[in-house]
């Protein structure tokens, strides 16, 4: 295969979109899928979309909740309005759905956690009357569903999954799956037509366990079904049941990847001979498909394949996508060890005349696009789709020029964002994600997340530093070019402490007058397993630790988990100061007020005022997550509450402390600042069509007086990954 051919014509446009302008999506809206539970169902329980399908029209989506053993569905006439239209109980687990007419077929698996007796069957539901209106037994666990292009046949992954906590989840795990098809008459599913197709016999990594994952049909009526754990692909004869051939889906060799669990993106590794594992699959032609290669036994390589139908391996991705998620600040770097973004899910559709491939990233929360060239011909990579957390389901619906995506998880229970359904419209427009990017250095991608703080450079405009938290290690400083679109993080220092690698849980930066930094490390005195303390740090211009500088010990007696999360100075020399903006309030302070710090460095002295939060929402807190210096005496601050979407608070507020002094530490009278209000950001992040973000967490004015905003993705870990940086211009207040 052309390796080297393949990677340089990804290179050339993988940093955020095609090099020439072209048709791009563009995310309208996103469907919070709680808003689909009944009203006798408790809001805050896990639900959850994956497998996703539309009406003909493409007007109504219909998606499965296993959570909920039900399926969802989805009034999307409006298309950028989505609302609520239905909830339909299945008797299980649904785990796959495809419409036909006003007619849903969803797989059903009715044996729960019984691995050693699978049960499911196939649910009839009337899409007129909300209702299932007849069962199909299957004989066993189903997993993907699809339908013949003729829509003659349904066609149906019977898995029977292993148990993963027996013996490791090795195979074999009986009872064997199989290729199960059922009839379609007069627009009805007939069950007494099921055949079940026979797979066993043919893989050699367990061939009395196949395991059949995901299928799809083309135009010929050639099945292609994927036996992920056995590495293997089968295309079957859906007229006729019969096996048409079969071969290994076989291995990659990695190189230029992450695979430690470290902290550090570093994609200087490499692993040899992993097996793809593939688990959606799509016919991209009569010839040809294209598989997502998660993983889920001992392999998974990263990416995607496309294979001609008799096995030869037309194109593999390498480690392109892993290169792409690090680029965009989405890479998993926890799951380094493991599958790395893990492409999960694949669409292939028409539109116009341009043939798109889309490739879900189960672990990054990114779905990426690629144009088909034609056989021979790598695909091109057009762009990367932001959504919700986890996206399972990807549907192309082409005749409306949409796309939609389900996102499987649900982190309500944490206070985390619900499961999503995502619309895309695709247009004329630019792509609007992404708004930042890494360039590369030597010749490998600049990872990046959890962008928790904004500085302006001293004498560049356009030109911000930022600070990435302890969701990696050591901690970094990084530059950003926020004079091009999207902005670009064009370098990055490692913080160091006597000549090493330090780690701190840096939520702030601001430059000094005489050169370097003052940072600002959030601590965790409340933590259990290893307490830490809230610490300034003033550095040098290569990012060197100078000083460490601890809280007087009775202000550091009064502190929570809540600590610094901003850092500003003022003045120079003698009178140089730095403030300090602390999250929440700490013990001593008055409900509703948070401590704004100043300390000077030429006397080392310290003083108090108070911010006044407004009131959060019941079952919310408010807090501050930036500070940044208008003048000598006027600041601005982030102030936000930790809510999902567009009922939470996200703004931006000044204040003046011309007048006042800083109380001592320990004072009974402190002074509190008066706030005005500067800039409501919640419009800003629901424009963007997503679930809105909660943590914006930095903002920096640059020397041509620019203001600039920045949210933080918490490093992709129970995120979607998505970073949005917003150039907002001059300010006026």
């Amino acid at each position: 295969m052309r390796q080297s051919f393949i990677l340089a014509a990804l290179a050339s446009e993988l940093l955020c979109g095609a090099a020439t302008a072209e048709p791009m999506f563009n995310r309208i809206a996103t469907f919070s899928v709680p808003l689909n539970l009944p009203a006798d169902r408790d809001a805050m329980q896990k639900t959850v979309a994956e497998i996703i399908a539309a009406n003909e029209a493409g007007t109504l989506l219909a998606y499965t909740d296993g959570e909920q053993k039900a399926v969802g569905l989805i009034d999307i006439a409006t298309p950028n309005a989505p609302r609520p239209a239905g909830f339909v109980p299945v008797g299980g687990e649904a785990t796959s759905i495809v419409i036909l007419g006003d007619l849903a077929f969803a797989a059903v698996v009715t044996s729960g956690d019984n691995f050693k007796e699978p049960t499911g069957h196939l649910a009839t539901i009337d899409l007129k009357t909300r209702q299932v209106v007849a069962t199909c037994e299957l004989g066993g666990q189903p997993d993907s569903i699809t339908l013949s292009k003729d829509k003659s046949r349904i066609v149906i992954a019977i898995e029977n999954e292993r148990d993963e906590k027996l013996n490791k989840g090795a195979l074999p795990q009986l009872p064997a799956g199989n290729l199960t098809l059922i009839g379609v008459k007069d627009g009805a599913a007939d069950c007494a037509s099921r055949q079940v197709v026979d797979l066993t016999g043919i893989a050699a990594v367990e061939p009395t366990d196949p395991e059949p994952e995901f299928v799809d049909v083309n135009q010929d009526g050639l099945v292609v079904v994927t036996l992920q754990e056995n590495n293997h692909i089968a295309i079957v004869d859906v007229k006729t049941g019969k096996l048409v051939t079969h071969f290994p889906a076989g291995t990659v060799d990695l190189k230029e990847i992450d695979k430690t669990r470290d902290g550090q993106i570093k994609p200087s590794e490499e692993l040899k001979g992993v097996a793809r594992e593939p688990d959606a699959v799509r016919w991209l032609d009569n010839d040809r498909f294209v598989t997502a290669n998660e993983g889920d036994w001992k392999g998974g390589s990263r990416g995607f394949t496309i294979f001609r139908k008799d096995g030869t391996v037309e194109f593999d991705s390498a480690a392109t996508v892993e290169h792409i998620a690090m680029r965009l600040g989405h890479y998993p770097e926890r799951r380094s060890a493991a599958k790395g973004s893990e492409p999960e899910g694949i669409e292939v559709a028409n539109y116009g005349n341009d043939r798109l491939i889309f490739v879900g990233l189960e672990r990054a929360s990114l779905v990426l696009v690629y144009k088909d060239e034609g056989p021979g011909r790598p695909p091109r990579y057009l762009q990367a789709l932001p959504g919700g957390i986890a996206p399972e389901g990807l549907l192309a619906i082409p005749q409306r020029n949409l796309f939609v995506s389900a996102s499987e998880a649900d982190l309500g229970e944490k206070g985390g964002a619900r499961s999503a359904v995502t619309i895309y419209q695709r247009g004329d427009q630019a792509a609007a994600y992404p708004s930042i990017v890494s360039s590369d250095v030597e010749g490998a991608p600049l990872g990046w997340g959890a962008l928790s703080g904004l500085a302006a450079h001293p004498t560049t405009p356009g030109r911000l530093f930022a600070v990435i938290d302890n969701a990696y290690s050591p901690s970094r400083i990084v530059e950003i070019d926020a004079s091009q679109k999207p902005a670009r993080i064009a370098a990055a220092l490692t913080v160091t402490k006597d000549g090493k690698p330090a780690a701190y849980d840096l939520e702030a930066i601001a430059t000094r007058p005489a050169g370097g930094f003052w940072l600002a490390s959030e601590g965790n005195p409340e933590a259990k397993d290893k307490p830490t303390q809230n610490i300034l740090l003033r550095a040098s211009a290569t990012g060197a630790v100078e000083e460490e500088i601890l809280l007087p010990e009775d202000l550091a007696k009064q502190a929570t988990r809540f600590g610094f999360e901003g850092v500003a100075v003022t003045g120079s020399g003698a009178e140089e100061t730095v403030w300090l903006a602390v999250q929440r309030e700490w013990k001593d302070d008055p409900k509703g007020k948070a401590k704004i710090l100043s300390y000077k460095p030429a006397t080392k002295t310290w003083g108090v005022l108070h911010y006044p939060l407004g009131k959060p929402a019941d079952g919310a807190w408010m807090g501050l997550s930036e500070l940044t210096a208008l003048g000598n005496e006027t600041f601005a601050v982030i102030e936000r509450d930790n809510l999902f979407g567009d009922k939470a608070v996200k703004t931006l507020a000044t204040f003046s402390v011309k007048g006042l002094t800083p109380a001592p530490i320990g004072s009974t009278t402190i002074p509190t600042v008066e706030k005005a209000p500067l800039r409501d950001l919640t419009p800003d992040l629901m424009k963007l069509g997503g679930y809105g973000l909660d943590k914006v967490e930095g903002m920096a004015l640059d020397k041509a007086g620019d203001l600039f905003v920045v949210t933080d993705n918490d490093g992709v870990d129970e995120s979607s990954g998505e970073t949005q940086f917003f150039a907002f211009g001059k300010i006026t207040r």
